[in-house]
């Protein structure tokens, strides 16, 4: 080769290859601040597609929040009451916008988790509490998920006795060596099975004039097992989980304050789509269950009925799938966020990218809720049903520690600055935590049986 050519070839920038990389077809989708990469794709989308492909955390903590507990707690509630309890799920979706848009600004503003902040702002006796009550309550569904992968199991003819330690050891070992986000899809397709109780209350023909009066007229009990269903339902619908989920995971996406408007749609949405959910739940088993006078279901067989409009002899296959793939995917992710907020609070190494050896308190808290939750849930003559809804009554029981951390984070100028709570967010929030501590109360001091 001449000198002349030599000179005429191109020459590379310091660090950058002689040859063009090939470009995978992709498209890098940015909206105000938030970024997601689609493959396969040679365009980005528009109009509705282009909000649907970019929607994070809200709507991801409202599906996260359709377990195992939550649909034997709903389907429980409408098979004894029917659609009384709906227009209680329709001030919900309000409540539950109002909280999770709340801990989305949290995250955006200060960047930091909910534990963190606490501790920061209140001292290391009160990050005690925020703990012990967030760890109380996640070990409490943790219990619930390993009860339905039992509970699911026995559907379709598996003892519990296999499949629960069967599943803790999968659930622990995907964790351990970083592999559970690829089982998550399989888990998450699963719960599609789910999908069928909108259908299923379309075709049981409900009395719609009585659903849409459920929905609009409150009716309010006394009785203790009213109380209790409330309580459940509201920790059904508002777990503090959600809450931990939705700042958690703005702050991971590292959204900055400027960009805060679509995160706040985002939550909103979550919020409509979750309890739309129970809402068929609940009108499915009012139409089916509760109109065929089958009002104490205790297991999940009798739960499965509601689906039979839609599924046929198929229900309790169809609802033992569903029922699998929400528990195994809660099962992991409850106690993986758990032990990562704690070991937040208190300054520990955490992270699934860890070993055991680098991070003992994040695995170790971890290994502890996925044993417990799993030899727990193997304690002979537990009843199901009842065990479901008794953790949903707790999370509802201490929800109102965790509203009241935040509604004093999220009014703070100093903290949130711009993204401070304003009057009408401030007031809705305290009617929230006001109403929510009442119901408590009131189920407390009825000192009442169990709703079955």
């Amino acid at each position: 080769m001449t000198q002349r050519a030599l000179e005429r070839m191109p020459v590379a920038a310091p660090g950058l290859p002689v040859r063009p990389r090939t470009i995978r077809p992709g498209v890098r989708l940015n909206v105000r601040g938030r970024s997601v990469k689609l493959r396969g794709l040679r365009r980005a989308p528009t109009g509705a597609l282009r909000w649907v492909a970019i929607l994070g955390p809200g709507v991801i903590a409202s599906v996260a929040g359709d377990d195992a507990g939550g649909i034997g707690t709903v389907s429980a509630i409408g098979a004894r009451y029917g659609y009384q309890l709906l227009w209680l799920l329709v001030a919900l979706t309000l409540s539950l916008a109002v909280v999770q848009e709340m801990a989305a600004r949290l995250g955006a503003a200060t960047g930091r988790g909910l534990l963190d902040l606490v501790r920061e702002r209140f001292g290391i006796g009160w990050a005690f509490l925020a703990v012990g009550v967030i760890v109380l309550a996640n070990a409490g569904i943790v219990v619930t998920e390993f009860a339905g992968i039992a509970a699911g199991a026995e559907l379709i003819g598996v003892t519990r006795f296999v499949a629960v330690p069967v599943s803790a050891i999968v659930i622990w070992g995907l964790v351990l060596f970083g592999t559970y986000a690829r089982a998550e899809r399989l888990f998450l397709l699963m719960t599609l099975a789910f999908l069928a109780y909108p259908l299923a209350a379309v075709l049981a023909h409900p009395d719609w004039g009585e659903v849409i009066h459920g929905a609009v007229v409150p009716s309010v009990h006394p009785e203790p097992g009213y109380l209790l269903s409330v309580v459940a339902l509201i920790g059904t619908s508002m777990t503090p989980y959600q809450q931990l989920f939705q700042q958690s995971a703005v702050v991971e996406r590292g959204i900055a304050a400027r960009h805060y408007d679509d995160e706040r749609l985002d939550a909103y949405v979550g919020a409509v789509l979750g309890n739309l959910i129970w809402a068929f739940v609940i009108v499915a088993a009012g139409a089916t269950l509760h109109a065929a006078g089958v009002t104490d279901i205790q297991s999940a067989a009798e739960a499965a009925q509601a689906l039979q409009p839609s599924a046929g002899p198929a229900a309790e296959v169809l609802f033992s799938v569903g029922l699998l793939g929400a528990s195994l995917l809660a099962g992991g992710v409850v106690p993986v966020a758990t032990a990562y907020a704690a070991s937040e609070a208190f300054g520990f190494r955490k992270g699934v990218g860890l070993d055991f050896r680098r991070a003992p308190v994040f695995y170790g808290l971890f290994s502890v809720l996925v044993a417990g939750g799993a030899v727990a849930s193997l304690i002979p003559g537990v009843p199901l049903i009842p065990l479901l809804i008794g953790v949903q009554t707790l999370n509802g029981l201490l929800l109102p520690v965790v509203l009241g951390f935040m509604l004093l984070l999220a009014g703070d100028r100093r903290l949130m600055g711009n993204l401070r709570n304003t009057p009408l967010q401030s007031g809705l929030g305290w009617v929230t935590l006001v109403a929510v501590t009442i119901a408590d109360l009131a189920l407390l001091l009825s000192n009442g049986p169990s709703l079955v």
